[in-house]
This record gives structure tokens, sequence and C-alpha cells, in this order.
């Protein structure tokens, strides 16, 4: 090697080395791998919770209940067994596609992908688990299980013991929609959000929400939403969630603290008090994302579980 190209080599190296130093003073740089979080893959291959095929339907026509009124009760799960029970509950699975192109995220852009698995039974109590890990393409996984061709009902008070999980981006709530769709598609035919919640313990601090959709099919759908914030800790403590339905009324409790009541909504499909004269099943779940809380942060902890200790339905006096 001649002496003139060596020099020009350390001068092409010096330079580089020069170069090296300013990209690693840009804000460009790459990351380091030991800060690159690595998400698992879900265990999809282990299973416990399957759906069956042919399920029964029961309905439930119910008498009211008046505020305070005697009530008689009519469906429950105490969440006592080993595990959920396929006969009264279906495990969804997936982002919603399943149900059309334009379900895609559940509808609201959602992040997370269903497993049955995540809902799980444990010291009495079901345990729906929001984990940090891969499935179907998302980032996130959670369980939905919902009483559709099992149980529906309608009128009458419906309750849950739930402790909410906390979290930016986390988004739990326990829920009613049309067991059938006289009315047409959402929310033609209705929906009774009895408790949910968003970033709880953060930018939502103690919030919870009560809210009822109707009118006609999106985007020409309608909703109306009140807000309560209870005096102790909705994560820390369980507290009772219930909603008492008439034919012209419906009343939102908190430990038997009356919050809300909604008596006036419409539909374009029918009179009043369509659309909430038909037979409703019940939702339990917990979204990550979506339009309603955002995404998640870097502060938000995960795993985090939404704990319920039972459900009940009850019908009022005859």
């Amino acid at each position: 090697m001649s002496q003139g190209r060596a020099v020009s080599q350390i001068r092409g190296l010096a330079l580089c080395a020069v170069m090296l130093l300013g990209a690693c003073a840009d804000s460009d740089r790459p990351t380091p791998l030991s800060q690159i979080e690595t998400i698992p893959a879900a265990d999809t291959e282990t299973r416990t919770n399957f759906n069956i095929n042919n399920p029964s339907l029961v309905l439930a026509d119910n008498d009211k209940v008046g505020p305070g009124g005697a009530k008689t009760l009519v469906w429950s799960d105490e969440f006592n067994a080993s595990k959920l029970d396929p006969k009264v509950w279906f495990f969804e699975t997936g982002d919603g596609s399943q149900y059309g192109a334009d379900l895609i995220g559940w509808g609201n852009d959602e992040l997370q992908w269903y497993l049955p698995d995540n809902a799980q039974l444990s010291d009495g109590k079901l345990k729906i688990t929001v984990r940090r890990e891969t499935a179907g393409g998302y980032n996130y996984t959670s369980a939905r299980i919902n009483t559709r061709d099992r149980f529906a009902f309608r009128y009458g008070r419906i309750e849950a013991s739930i402790k909410l999980p906390p979290g930016q981006g986390i988004w739990p709530a326990f829920w009613l929609l049309a067991q059938d769709s006289p009315y047409g598609r959402w929310a033609a035919s209705g929906e009774i959000d009895i408790v949910e919640a968003v970033n709880l313990d953060g930018t939502g601090g103690n919030q919870i929400f009560g809210t009822i959709h109707y009118g006609g099919e999106f985007p020409a759908n309608l909703s109306t939403e009140a807000r309560y914030r209870p005096s102790t800790d909705v994560t820390a403590e369980f507290h009772t969630y219930a909603l008492e339905w008439d034919p012209t009324e419906i009343r939102w409790y908190v430990n038997d603290t009356l919050y809300a009541v909604q008596n006036l909504w419409s539909s374009t499909a029918a009179p009043f008090p369509a659309p909430f004269d038909q037979y409703f099943h019940i939702i339990l779940n917990v979204a990550v994302g979506g339009r309603f809380p955002g995404p998640p942060s870097g502060a938000t902890q995960l795993p985090v579980t939404m704990e319920v200790d039972w459900v009940r339905v009850y019908s009022g006096a005859p």
C-alpha cells in the first residue's frame, strides 16, 4: 500500500468519524437495542373458553322496578364456578371485522384483539385482563363476553358489583345491546351503557358515564349522556352499578345513589318508546384505545384487570 493512499484512507476514516459523531448528536440517532420494547406474542393455543353451537335463548319480560320497590331475582351469574359457562356467555374473538368492514376496531378504532381466555374466573370473580402482547396484528389483547342468543331481558333492574381498571387508554364497560335489530343497525336499535369509564386515575379522574344511544343508523345516531364522580375510588373498591329500566324511563345508580334519569329519546323507525321497547343482552368488556379514551401512554401500567363479583337481573312486583 502506498503512503499517499494510506494518508487518503486515514483522512477518509477521520471524516467518517466526524460524520458519525455528528449523527450521534442528531435527534435521529438510532434507539439502543436495550431500549427497544419487545412485545411478546399472546398464547392462542392454550384455550379454556370455547363457544357452543345452537345455544338456548331465555327471554325475561320483566315488570318495572320502582325506586326502592319490591323486586324478584330472575337471572344472575355469581361467578363462583371454576370456569365461565358457554351456555350463558359468548366469547368474542378478534377486532370486530367479522361483523362488517365498517366495524374493524369495533367501530371505534380500538387497538385490542379480543381473546376468549382473557376472561377467567378466580376467587369467585370474573376477571377481564388487558395485556401488552401481540395477536391478530394488534399489540394489545383483552376480552369481551356477552349473553347474546343466551339471555336477554326487557325492563326491570340490572346491576353488577365491579372494580374498574385504571390507565390512560383503558375503556371498561358494562352495557346492553338489542338481542335482535328490529329498527336497523347501530344505533337505530339502541344501546344502553350501564357504566363505562376512560382513563381512570389519569385524565379521566374518578368519573363514570351512563349513556343511551338511539335515533337512526350511523351517522344519524343520537346519544344522551350523564357523568358522575363517586366519592370513593372506583379502581380500588367494588361499587354496585345499577340500571332501572321502565317503558318510558331509565335510571342509573351507583351504590343505590340515583345520579341520572332519562325519559326522552326517539327512533327514526318507530314511535316512542322505541328503540328501548325490545329485549337487550348483556356485555362486559375492556377496550384499549379508540376515539373515546385515546391510545395508551408510557404511563399506562399493563396488565390491568376489570373484576366483576356478580351480575343480577330483577323483575319488579307485578
